[in-house]
């Protein structure tokens, strides 16, 4: 994560209303709902959304200007000097209750990393107190001693927020998508089988990572793009087919597109184009069907016989199709 200064254009002695209004120019240019086409749109907008989030908190952004967090709000180690716990414990060694020959205590050391959570623990546990007497320990992530509350918990990164873009065609097929996380990473996302519009993906892991425990997850919410072709209604899908006019009047097998592909379809004589023709469990997913609109294209640049016939018809053989 970049600096949340940088991110948000405004210098470090901005005032909150000046990171306020910076935010809301940001999420107004990159909003997904704005870009519903543009992955990097949606990483920007989360980027932005995470800054702003970290400065708009008083506390946080003191942390921050302090040294005391990470851009990602993460507790930075410091004050151990480079002999980690002191003399007495290994490098990889976790504190205990009696401290090292360095004269750091477990409660020196629980305070030392508490300072980067405002003087009380993510999960709510005090040094050596609590509910029930738990002790907070920052390497395990979870609540231990007399009452055990959250024994063997792991503190989490935060969640994150993606839009992925499909369209019907990938959601009929539950294909793989390409999604772009925050980070600038691609993840191939395999859409579940009935896949709807709104539905969320939870993929563990790909989250914001934590210095004290496991990544946070990503939260990818699936978006229907707008079709060329076809039109949504439900599981239903209605598309146009282009015929001539001699087609429609004599009948003719047309191809017409499908979410599988093009089918042949066979188009009776004297076809009323004002009614859909119906291709049965065509639809999405096989649970929906295709409604196919035709549209009746006369020949480019107009045609004697056929203004002659016209004619004909206007006055010999006339027809009504609208009421008076």
């Amino acid at each position: 994560m970049r600096d949340p200064y940088t991110v948000l254009g405004v210098p470090r002695s901005a005032s909150e209303k000046d990171i306020k209004s910076a935010y809301r120019k940001l999420a107004k240019k990159y909003h997904p709902d704005q870009n519903p086409d543009d992955p990097s749109a949606h990483g920007k907008f989360a980027e932005a959304t995470h800054a702003y989030d970290l400065l708009n908190d008083a506390e946080k952004r003191g942390q921050f200007d302090r040294g005391e967090i990470d851009a990602e709000g993460n507790p930075r180690f410091a004050g151990f000097g480079n002999g980690g716990f002191g003399g007495g414990a290994g490098r990889g060694a976790r504190p205990g209750a009696g401290g090292g020959a360095g004269g750091f205590s477990a409660e020196d050391i629980l305070k030392e990393f508490m300072s980067g959570f405002g003087g009380q623990p993510r999960g709510g546990a005090r040094p050596g107190g609590g509910a029930g007497g738990a002790q907070w320990d920052p390497f395990a992530g979870g609540a231990t001693g007399a009452a055990g509350a959250g024994a063997g918990a792991r503190m989490k990164g935060d969640d994150v927020v993606v839009n992925a873009t499909v369209s019907l065609e990938e959601a009929h097929k539950a294909a793989s998508v390409p999604v772009r996380m925050p980070s600038g990473k691609m993840l191939n996302v395999k859409l579940p089988e009935k896949v709807e519009e709104g539905q969320q993906i939870r993929l563990k892991g790909q989250g914001t990572a934590n210095a004290f425990g496991e990544p946070g997850d990503a939260l990818v919410t699936v978006r229907f793009e707008k079709s060329k072709v076809f039109r949504r209604d439900g599981h239903d899908v209605r598309t146009d087919v282009s015929v001539t006019l001699y087609e429609a009047v004599l009948g003719a097998k047309v191809r017409v597109p499908t979410l599988d592909g093009s089918v042949e379809l066979n188009l009776p004589p004297g076809v009323d184009t004002g009614k859909a023709l119906r291709l049965k469990g065509k639809g999405l997913y096989g649970d929906g069907d295709l409604y196919v609109n035709i549209r009746v294209v006369l020949p480019p640049g107009g045609d004697p016989d056929l203004e002659a016939l016209a004619r004909f018809m206007r006055d010999q053989k006339p027809y009504k199709v609208r009421e008076s």
